[in-house]
């Protein structure tokens, strides 16, 4: 059963009346659900009550995460890879187009693509024959052809369910992955290396872009790196939506605010209960 769309409503109306601390009774009434339906609601879909979920969308909550977790990503700009964040990179194969490939906006491709429902909504992954190209969450399928298309205005696109496309929807069912998952990405060298240096993030931890910009040697461009970061094409697999404002705001996710808010607090309450 999919839950994300009511899950959704939900989030944004805590954060928007400031509930995060309020009680079941008091969240529903508000909504005017029944308490034993969101209760329920929330239970199926991540384990826990509303309340004990409201916990992680808070921004004093984010703060919180940021002071952890500056030691360990100013380790991991030293040192290379986390070793949590290399498990993730382990299983994850990034693969650049060619300039002469990438100047032709797809004119040589033919890209699949599929659509499934997730625990984030419904999703668009679509690949080469080389791997995966784009995964894109929407609300509307028609929306996320239209998204893929005017990526790839010259490519011939074509609805066709691939094995790769069955070994990421078997990862979004658990969010783990037995096998390499590989990307065939399109992007500038710049682009690139940002998007290689977000897979060092590691699931409930989040970063800056500050923090993104000195790990890779260029600690003034940390415009240009929120820029490449919300250039992403794979969403979620390649975490951008683990990168906040120093401030711990959660803004500016490709996919909506709302996505992105509640694909964190899902990480870091897997992170605590595990």
């Amino acid at each position: 059963m999919d839950h994300y769309t009511s899950i959704k409503k939900v989030v944004e109306h805590i954060v928007e009346n400031k509930l995060q601390a309020r009680s079941l009774e008091e969240i529903a009434a508000s909504m005017q659900m029944s308490p034993g339906y969101l209760q329920k609601l929330f239970t199926e879909w991540v384990g826990i009550t509303p309340k004990q979920f409201g916990r992680y969308l808070s921004v004093e909550y984010a703060k919180e995460l940021l002071r952890q977790n500056q030691n360990t990503m100013q380790a991991t700009i030293h040192s290379g890879l986390s070793s949590s964040g290399r498990l993730h990179d382990l299983f994850v194969d990034i693969e650049a187009m060619t300039p002469g490939e990438y100047q032709k906006r797809g004119a040589t491709l033919t890209i699949n693509y599929s659509t499934f429902e997730t625990k984030f909504g419904l999703c668009l992954v679509a690949s080469t024959e080389r791997g995966i190209c784009n995964i894109l969450f929407f609300e509307n399928p028609k929306d996320g052809l239209r998204e893929l298309t005017s990526l790839w205005p010259k490519a011939n696109i074509v609805h066709k369910i691939e094995p790769l496309h069955e070994a990421l929807r078997d990862y979004f069912s658990n969010l783990t992955s037995q096998s390499k998952i590989k990307l065939h990405l399109q992007g500038t060298n710049f682009q690139i290396k940002v998007w290689e240096a977000l897979l060092s993030i590691p699931e409930g931890t989040i970063a800056t872009y500050g923090e993104i910009a000195r790990k890779l040697g260029s600690p003034n461009q940390s415009r240009a790196v929120g820029a490449a970061v919300g250039d992403n094409p794979i969403s979620y697999l390649i975490p951008c939506h683990r990168v906040l404002k120093s401030t711990g705001e959660i803004s500016g996710y490709r996919w909506g605010v709302s996505r992105k808010r509640v694909m964190l607090a899902y990480e870091a309450m897997q992170k605590e209960t595990a």
